[in-house]
């Protein structure tokens, strides 16, 4: 069952779909995980799915626009802000925590892409988040200061932030905040970016997952936010907690994950599904359901133990 919600972040209010098993007879305290999406998605895209099918598994489930986005508040619109978005997460844990259908000493959260990072980052401090797992996990910090794969000159993030600046300059002055696009918007546009780009213009731009409220758009100057922000540099705090990252063995963003584990502590687990790109993992009836089980049976160890 799907209930939309609404709750507090840094003072916005934040919109949700909180998702809870058919059979949930409203007696018993669940497990729960918050799930957060990737950069530019909405709660209606694969967070959702990913929300709906751990319902499916016997869990509440919270799915959220965060600040900025979607259905949420917050001005400017579609600002990415990499420190907002891991408040946004801590204060999704607080929602549950205050729920009937929750058990608070057992929730746990899950990041898609660049929330993969995100949800690492904020259980690093954030106690109440009993474990932790990532879907194509990736660092948006070091995607724009490196580029996909790294090697990118530092000149790059340099120029961008010069242009921040302006852009902050103009806004001050009246102008409307300048919006970049998060993919390329056609298929002809998208066809000298590397995989992750070109499946992701398929994935959000057209009918297999296209949204009103995704509108494949940031603000410009959320670089001078995202440059600053690293997701994994203290994954290690998350131990003794639980950490599952599933990643497919296609997938030009999988390095985030090989590295990530590395930094972490025990207990820690790197899952790799076979011949999935990183897209792939968003929605694909021949991934997803792999996804889902792994996740479902490490978290219902993991928040059982809890």
């Amino acid at each position: 069952m799907k209930t939309n919600v609404t709750f507090p972040s840094n003072g916005l209010t934040l919109a949700g779909h909180l998702y809870t098993p058919d059979d949930y007879t409203g007696t018993d305290r669940l497990p729960a995980v918050v799930v957060s999406q990737p950069f530019g998605g909405v709660k209606e895209q694969t967070a959702g799915l990913y929300a709906e099918r751990l319902a499916g598994a016997g869990f509440v489930a919270l799915a959220f626009d965060p600040s900025y986005q979607g259905e949420s508040e917050g001005e400017p619109r579609f600002l990415e802000n990499p420190f907002a978005r891991a408040e946004d997460i801590k204060s999704a844990v607080t929602f549950l925590t205050t729920r009937d259908e929750v058990d608070p000493e057992r929730i746990g959260a899950l990041g898609i892409c660049a929330a993969g990072g995100y949800v690492s980052y904020a259980a690093q401090t954030e106690h109440r988040i009993k474990a932790v797992a990532t879907v194509s996990g990736a660092c948006l910090g070091t995607l724009f200061r490196e580029g996909l794969g790294g090697g990118q000159s530092e000149d790059v993030i340099r120029g961008m932030l010069d242009e921040a600046g302006k852009d902050r300059t103009a806004e001050a002055r009246g102008a409307k905040p300048r919006l970049e696009q998060v993919v390329p918007e056609t298929e002809e546009d998208a066809k000298d970016f590397p995989t992750l780009y070109q499946e992701g213009r398929d994935y959000y731009r057209t009918p297999r997952a296209q949204h009103p409220n995704s509108p494949n758009q940031f603000v410009a100057r959320s670089v001078d936010q995202i440059a600053q922000y690293s997701s994994y540099d203290l994954i290690h705090l998350i131990s003794p907690r639980p950490l599952l990252m599933i990643a497919g063995t296609e997938a030009d963003t999988a390095y985030f994950s090989r590295q990530a584990i590395e930094k972490a502590n025990e207990p820690k687990e790197l899952f790799w599904i076979e011949g999935a790109t990183h897209i792939d993992l968003y929605d694909k009836d021949e991934y997803v359901p792999t996804a889902v089980t792994k996740m479902a049976s490490f978290f219902k160890e993991s928040l059982a133990a809890a």
